[in-house]
C-alpha cells in the first residue's frame, strides 16, 4: 500500500484533518446524486467529477473503496414532469438515468459500486421513519410525518448555525401542522393522482432527507468514512441527514464531510432564478468531454468554478499541450528498436521521480487537483526536452509514457483512446497522400496536407519517410 500523508478539509470541523479510515485498508463513500426530472447541468457535472477523481485517488492509494451515488427517482419535480409530458413518474426517472449515465461516462466517470434508487428502497425509508417516530423524534401529522428538531440539540452542528439563526436565516413557509417551523418532513401524503406507497401514516412518499439517510445505513451502513456534496447541500440536505441518522443510530453518521464549491457562469451564481444553467448534453456538442473535465480540475474543488469562453479555451489549450506530448512520445516509440537490457535513462528517472512526488503531494493536500495538473506539465516539459535530444532510447520512452498513465489514472484527463484513433488516422491520411503523389494527384495530395496542418499535425519528409508531429 503506498504511503497515505492524505489531508482533506471536513466541513464538520472546519479544519483539514489526516485522513484515517475508520476500517484500515477500505474506504466507504457516500455521495448524494441527482434528482433525475431532467438533464444533468454543469452545476451536477462538478461533484460527479470532482468526488470520481477522490476515488480514483484513495485507489491509486490501494485502498478498497465503496462507492455509492444515488438518484432521486421521485420527487415533486418528477411528478410535475409527468403531469406536463403525459408520462408516468417511473418513464421520466428511467429516461434521465439513462441520461446521466450516458453524460457522466462521455466525461470519464467511473461507475460507482452501487447507485441506488430511492423507489428500490421503500420498505428500508419507511422502517427508518418508524424508528424515529418510535424514538419521539418524529411525529405524524394530517398524514405527514415531520422530525422534531427541537429533539436533536446538536442540529445546525454541520452548517455551523444554531436554531435561532437558521430561523432568521432561512424561508420557512407557515404551518399548523408543524410543532416547530424548522421541523421537516420525513413523509407526504400523497395529493390525488400522484404516485404513492403505502405506510403506516397512509398513502405518500419520502420527503427528501430522509432518503439518503436509509440508503447509507442499507448500502454502507450506520458510520461513512466520507459523506459529500455540492456546498448547496450543507443545509438543509446533509444537516437533517445527520439529525435523523445520528437519533437513530447514536454513531456519526460521517467521520469526514467533503463539499465542492459553486459553479459560476460568466462570474454570476448559477441558478434557477437566473436562468444561466448550462445542460451537460448540450454543452459536450460543443466541446471535448475531457476539457470541461480539466476546466472542473483546474481549480480547487472548495473554490468556485467561473464557466466562460476564455476559461473554456484555455482549458483546451492545456489540455491540448498535455496531449500533444504523449502523442509525440508514442509516436516516437514506434520508430525506437527493442534493446536487451536497456534501463531508462537515470537523467531523466530523477526529475521524473520528483514530478511524481510533486504530484501526490498536491493530492494529499486536501486533492488539489489544480496542483496536480501543474505537476503533469512538469513531466510534459520533462518529456519534450528528453525528446528533442539527439539521442534517446526506447526504455525511457516508455518509462515517460507510463508515468502519464499512472499519474492521468488518477486524473483522467488524457484523451488517449481518442489520440489513438487520432494516430491511425492520421496514418492513414499518409499513406493515402503517399498513394496520391505517385499518382500524381497533386490536388488530394494537397488537400490531405492542408486538412492535416488545420488539425495541428505536421508532416516532415525524412530519409526513412514521411514522419509527422502535432503543433
Amino acid at each position: 500500500m503506498r504511503k497515505n500523508n492524505l489531508r482533506l478539509y471536513n466541513t464538520l470541523t472546519r479544519t483539514k484533518e489526516g485522513f484515517e479510515p475508520l476500517t484500515p485498508g477500505k474506504v466507504n463513500m457516500y455521495v448524494c446524486g441527482p434528482t433525475v426530472y431532467d438533464y444533468i447541468h454543469i452545476g451536477n457535472a462538478r461533484p460527479a467529477i470532482f468526488f470520481d477523481v477522490v476515488r480514483r485517488y484513495l485507489t491509486w492509494l490501494q485502498y478498497e473503496v465503496k462507492y455509492v451515488v444515488n438518484f432521486t427517482d421521485v420527487d415533486d419535480k418528477l411528478i410535475r414532469k409527468a403531469e406536463q409530458s403525459g408520462d408516468t413518474v417511473p418513464e421520466i426517472a428511467e429516461r434521465f438515468i439513462a441520461a446521466y449515465f450516458e453524460d457522466v461516462e462521455a466525461l470519464g466517470i467511473e461507475r460507482a459500486t452501487a447507485h441506488p434508487r430511492v423507489t428500490e428502497n421503500m420498505p428500508e425509508i419507511i422502517a427508518f421513519i418508524e424508528e424515529l417516530v418510535q424514538g419521539g423524534y418524529a411525529y405524524e401529522s394530517g398524514g405527514d410525518v415531520y422530525f422534531r428538531t427541537a429533539k436533536f440539540p446538536e442540529y445546525g452542528k454541520l452548517s455551523h448555525q444554531n436554531l435561532e439563526e437558521l430561523q432568521f436565516g432561512i424561508r420557512v413557509e407557515v404551518d399548523e401542522r408543524k410543532e416547530n417551523p424548522q421541523d421537516f418532513v420525513l413523509w407526504k401524503a400523497a395529493k390525488p393522482g400522484e404516485i404513492f406507497w403505502n405506510s403506516p401514516w397512509g398513502d405518500g412518499r419520502p420527503g427528501w432527507h430522509i432518503e439518503c439517510s436509509a440508503m447509507v445505513r442499507k448500502y454502507v451502513g450506520e458510520t461513512l468514512d466520507i459523506h459529500g456534496g455540492g456546498q448547496d447541500l450543507q443545509f438543509p440536505h446533509h444537516e437533517c441527514e445527520v439529525a435523523q441518522s445520528e437519533c437513530v443510530t447514536g454513531k456519526p453518521l460521517a467521520k469526514y464531510w467533503m463539499h465542492n464549491g459553486y459553479i459560476h457562469i460568466n462570474d454570476q451564481k448559477m441558478s434557477k432564478s437566473l436562468g444561466n444553467g448550462v445542460n451537460v448534453k448540450e454543452l459536450l456538442k460543443e466541446i471535448e468531454p475531457e476539457t470541461l473535465r480539466y476546466f472542473m480540475l483546474s481549480t480547487h474543488y472548495r473554490n468556485p468554478v467561473n464557466f466562460n469562453d476564455e476559461a473554456i479555451e484555455q482549458a483546451k489549450n492545456g489540455l491540448t499541450r498535455l496531449n500533444n506530448s504523449v502523442g509525440n512520445l508514442k509516436h516516437r516509440l514506434a520508430d525506437l528498436p527493442e534493446v536487451e537490457g536497456e534501463r531508462a535513462d537515470t537523467s531523466i528517472v530523477t526529475p521524473v521521480t520528483l514530478v511524481y512526488d510533486n504530484f501526490q503531494s498536491s493530492m494529499d493536500d486536501d486533492f488539489n487537483t489544480a496542483d496536480a495538473i501543474t505537476a503533469m506539465f512538469e513531466l510534459a516539459t520533462l518529456a519534450n526536452q528528453y525528446l528533442a535530444r539527439p539521442e534517446i532510447d526506447r526504455s525511457t520512452v516508455q518509462f515517460l509514457l507510463q508515468t502519464f498513465k499512472d499519474l492521468d489514472s488518477v486524473l483522467g484527463i488524457l484523451a488517449e483512446e481518442r489520440n489513438e484513433l487520432l494516430d491511425a488516422d492520421i496514418e492513414r491520411l499518409i499513406v493515402e497522400r503517399t498513394e496520391a503523389r505517385k499518382a500524381k494527384n497533386w490536388a488530394r495530395a494537397d488537400e490531405i496536407r492542408d486538412l492535416l496542418t488545420e488539425q495541428g499535425i505536421f508532416l516532415e519528409d525524412t530519409p526513412q519517410g514521411i514522419r509527422w508531429r502535432r503543433k
